[in-house]
C-alpha cells in the first residue's frame, strides 16, 4: 500500500517514511502543498498523512480539496499538527480526515492509527442493509443518509459509522475503548481523544435528537433506549 506524507520538517518526514517503509509500505514525501498537489496529480496513494502548518499554506485547504476531487475523495487522511485546538481538530473532521494527531507523538502508535484506518477502508459491506428509525431519527445504511424531522443531516463517514453503531446497541453502554475498537478500528494501545471530538459533534449536529446520546461518567456512551 502506498502512503503520502506531507510535513515540512525534513525530520519528521524522514523518520515517518522510514518506519513506514519498514512496515512494508511504499512511501512518498512532499514538503509543500504544491509539491503535494503535483505528486498527487501524477499518482494514486491508500492514505494521506497531512500536516497542518505547511510553508504555502494550510493543510485544512488541501485537505478539503484531496476531499473535493472525485479521484481522491475516499483516500482517508491524518492530520498531523503541533497544533492542539478544538477547532482545528473539528474542522479537520468536518472536512472528512480520519485522525488527527498531536505532535510531538508516538511513531509507534501512528503506525497503529494508519494500519487500523486502513483496514476499515477494506472491510467488505454488507449485502442486505435496512433503514433505522427512533423517533425523529431515520437512518438510512444503505445511502448512508440520516434525517431528523424529515430534514437531511451532513454526517461525516465517521459520525455515520458512530450514530449507526450507538443506536444498533441502543440502551447499552459503549465504553471509549469499545468505539475506538468497533467504529475507528482502533487497538487499546491507542490513545485518543477523538470519540468524544465526535460525540460532541455528533449531538450538535443532531439537534434535539442529540439529547438521546447520553453521557455515562466514568464509562463512555449510549443511546436512549426508547424515545420517552
Amino acid at each position: 500500500m502506498k502512503i503520502l506524507v506531507i510535513e515540512d520538517e525534513p525530520d519528521i518526514r524522514r523518520n515517518l517514511e522510514y518506519n513506514l517503509s519498514r512496515e512494508g509500505f511504499s512511501v512518498s514525501g512532499a514538503a509543500s502543498i504544491s509539491e503535494a498537489k503535483l505528486i498527487l496529480n501524477s499518482d494514486f496513494f491508500n492514505l494521506i498523512l497531512l500536516d497542518l502548518m505547511l510553508p504555502d499554506g494550510s493543510g485544512l485547504d488541501l485537505c478539503k480539496s484531496i476531499k473535493a476531487d472525485a479521484k481522491t475523495e475516499s483516500t482517508p487522511i491524518i492530520i498531523l499538527t503541533a497544533k492542539d485546538d478544538e477547532v482545528d481538530r473539528v474542522l479537520g473532521f468536518e472536512l472528512g480526515a480520519d485522525d488527527y494527531v498531536t505532535k510531538p507523538f508516538s511513531v509507534r502508535e501512528l503506525i497503529l492509527r494508519v494500519k487500523a484506518v486502513l483496514k476499515r477502508g477494506t472491510k467488505k459491506r454488507e449485502i442486505v442493509e435496512v433503514e433505522r428509525q427512533f423517533a425523529d431519527l431515520k437512518i438510512d445504511v444503505d445511502s448512508h443518509e440520516v434525517h431528523v424531522d424529515d430534514k437531511k443531516i451532513n454526517l461525516t463517514a465517521l459520525e455515520f459509522r458512530l450514530l449507526r453503531q450507538l443506536v444498533d446497541r441502543r440502551g447499552r453502554v459503549q465504553s471509549r475503548d469499545q468505539l475506538l475498537s468497533d467504529v475507528w478500528g482502533y487497538s487499546s494501545e491507542v490513545t485518543t481523544r477523538t470519540v468524544d471530538t465526535h460525540v460532541k459533534r455528533l449531538r450538535e449536529k443532531l439537534g434535539p435528537m442529540g439529547k438521546y446520546v447520553q453521557t455515562i461518567r466514568g464509562v463512555g456512551y449510549k443511546f436512549a433506549r426508547t424515545p420517552d
